[in-house]
């Protein structure tokens, strides 16, 4: 499908230039909390870095989440913006499916299998709150797309385990933090798996922080005439 950008600020700040599955360059900016600032740039020096004009680019991915509302909405708003702007066609990945395929992949699972013992995995991400975002994975389809058991959901980390405990399943547990070059690997699994969706509504789980203030009539004291 020729070069793909790659985008996703469910943690801090990814972004990636790929050609074939192969990362040709990665900006990763840890702050969770600049990803208005730093979304921008961090897309051009990814492009200048790939040595890459914007026009080349055939296909954008963007991570869907689930994470918190404000940087998610960060990263999907650029990606739908580059893609209108260069032309290229824009996707949607489920975040944690990518960590999932980057986690089963380094614990040398190929594609069609799992993990010993038919263990699954268990991916969880930081949702604050005192809660996590997770998802549990049987391993990886024939063309190397993982393959999803339960989630995503979003609950406190106790209550993730008891509930685990309760079916009687043991699973091992990551909680890599996303990169969007996982974004692209997953990108191009699902493409040879025919598995490729243009929906990138952001996964929140739950209502977000941001809420529209309300009326000002509503706040204060009645007074009397």
């Amino acid at each position: 499908m020729g070069h793909l950008l790659a985008i996703d600020t469910s943690s801090g700040t990814s972004v990636a230039v790929l050609k074939d599955g192969v990362a040709l360059a990665e900006i990763e900016i840890a702050d969770t909390r600049s990803h208005t600032e730093s979304i921008g740039d961090a897309i051009n020096d990814a492009l200048k870095q790939a040595g890459v004009s914007p026009s080349r680019i055939k296909a954008v991915a963007v991570g869907r989440g689930p994470a918190p509302f404000t940087g998610l909405r960060v990263g999907i708003a650029a990606a739908i913006m580059f893609a209108e702007g260069s032309g290229a066609k824009l996707f949607g990945i489920i975040s944690l499916d990518a960590i999932a395929r980057q986690e089963l992949v380094a614990r040398g699972v190929d594609a069609g299998g799992s993990l010993p013992d038919g263990q699954p995995l268990l991916v969880t991400s930081d949702a604050r709150r005192s809660e996590h975002y997770w998802a549990l994975y049987s391993g990886l389809d024939r063309h190397g797309v993982p393959i999803g058991i339960e989630g995503p959901s979003v609950n406190r980390p106790a209550d993730i385990e008891t509930s685990l405990a309760e079916r009687g399943i043991s699973a091992a547990t990551t909680s890599v933090v996303i990169s969007a070059r996982a974004i692209g690997e997953l990108f191009e699994a699902q493409a040879a798996a025919g598995l490729l969706s243009h929906d990138v509504t952001a996964l929140y789980l739950r209502n977000p922080d941001a809420v529209e203030p309300k009326n000002l009539r509503d706040f204060g004291k009645k007074v009397s005439g």
